[in-house]
């Protein structure tokens, strides 16, 4: 039985998007090796949301305490700066290490400007939360309009 090869003509654009797929695989595997993810890193987990004058925001931080944190606002920005110290033991063999520690800084931006002056901070189980207060200037304003 004679065996025939099809020739099919692919897209160039999934040419493309073949090459661009493996090239992103192959950074990802650069910077998370195995058994890695970007979650497992030192940036906490942040969870953002906003009603009509305020911005909310938490993020996970287990094991760490108010005086690991440096907090600062300017303008639209908020920096979450810390420490996380892990506990070096002598004389064992690990079998698996997960838990990541150092300094880690992670910037957040949102849409509006906050009021530096308003925020509110806390810490609790583990979870920061942070309230944001949006400036006056980023809030919309209504306007009369005159009639003549």
């Amino acid at each position: 039985m004679a065996r025939y090869r099809w020739y099919v003509e692919r897209d160039p654009f999934l040419n493309e998007f073949s090459r661009l797929q493996r090239e992103m695989s192959r950074l990802w595997s650069q910077n998370f090796p195995e058994g890695q993810s970007a979650e497992a890193g030192l940036f906490p987990l942040v969870n953002i949301f906003e009603d009509q004058d305020n911005y909310f925001l938490t993020a996970e931080i287990p094991g760490l305490t108010e005086k690991d944190l440096d907090l600062s606002v300017v303008s639209d920005q908020v920096t979450i700066k810390g420490e996380r110290k892990l506990e070096e033991k002598e004389d064992v063999n690990f079998h698996r290490r997960e838990r990541s520690g150092g300094a880690f800084s992670r910037v957040v931006s949102f849409s509006d400007r906050v009021d530096p002056d308003k925020v509110e901070a806390s810490l609790k189980n583990g979870v920061l939360t942070l309230k944001l207060t949006k400036a006056e200037e980023s809030k919309p304003k209504k306007i009369r309009v005159k009639i003549d």
